[in-house]
């Protein structure tokens, strides 16, 4: 899956989630074990193709997740297509100060690899050359 694809399962996949956390009857639905996340993309892909159309309201789209939950009767195709977002996703202040944390680490891990690759200089003995002249 491409980037776009993977933040596009994870932005549906939060919403699923929150859902199932305030309505009882759609988390029942979303626990189904002959149900994933992957296959609700690819409905979700296979419902936007059969369209024709090229953009969609989150709703729109967060409605096809529901169904696709809902109903046991849905054949889903497996989709090779990749999925433009354009909806940004809001890190909580953990995962913000995680991704400081690891960005600091980066910085100092290659400060450190710089430093241990710079050639060392040999200091070479001065010797003293004596000239004579006849």
């Amino acid at each position: 899956m491409g980037k776009g694809t993977d933040q596009f399962k994870k932005v549906i996949k939060t919403y699923l989630d929150n859902r199932a956390e305030s309505d009882a009857l759609f988390a029942s639905a979303y626990r189904k074990v002959n149900k994933s996340i992957d296959e609700c993309v690819d409905f979700i892909i296979n419902e936007v193709k059969k369209s024709g159309c090229c953009g969609f309201a989150d709703e729109e789209i967060y409605s096809l997740a529901v169904h696709y939950y809902d109903e046991d009767n849905l054949q889903v195709e497996k989709n090779q297509c990749q999925v433009v977002v354009n909806h940004t996703i809001e890190l909580t202040a953990e995962e913000k100060e995680e991704a400081r944390q690891n960005a600091i680490k980066q910085v100092q891990e290659e400060a450190y690899r710089r430093m241990i690759k710079q050639p060392t200089k040999k200091v070479e003995e001065k010797k003293e050359v004596q000239l004579t002249l006849f």
